[in-house]
């Protein structure tokens, strides 16, 4: 079969098309899925925080760990909420990257790149998968998008 170029060009915008509808709900979609997971843990466990509070870089360092363990829960509990519908995406995006960077230095970041291990492999697909939120936003599939074309 051959497709002359305007076939190919149009079949690559009709694959743009989709894209700016789905692309980035996929990215929200695994990101609230991981987050919320972790906020859950957090939420129904008993804050191991205090262990490894000096690990934490300044100014987390100096938070109360009680307060930490309640921010970084519910960071990441209504974090994940937002992805999902795309709602504030990229306040919730940079918030959660601020928190991926805390937990790989503290927790993850002496242990090499392993999971197995507790490396920072995880922390730092996160940090990967945040920055096209913060930078490009949540596409067209979101609350975002609705709540902008109406302004």
């Amino acid at each position: 079969m051959n497709c002359p170029p305007p076939c190919i060009t149009r079949a690559l915008n009709g694959v743009d098309q989709i894209g700016g509808w789905i692309g980035m709900l996929g990215i929200r979609l695994l990101l609230a899925y991981e987050f919320g997971e972790s906020g859950l843990e957090k939420l129904r466990g008993d804050n191991w925080f205090t262990d490894i509070q000096g690990d934490f870089p300044f100014p987390f360092s100096i938070v109360p760990v009680d307060i930490s363990w309640f921010l970084a829960t519910w960071t990441e509990l209504i974090g994940a909420a937002a992805l999902v519908i795309g709602l504030g995406t990229r306040f919730w995006a940079v918030s959660l990257l601020i928190l991926d960077i805390v937990a790989w230095v503290s927790v993850h970041g002496g242990n090499g790149y392993n999971v197995c291990d507790n490396g920072y492999k995880l922390p730092l697909m996160y940090l990967v998968m945040l920055l096209p939120l913060v930078l490009s936003g949540p596409g067209r599939l979101s609350i975002d998008h609705w709540i902008r074309s109406r302004v």
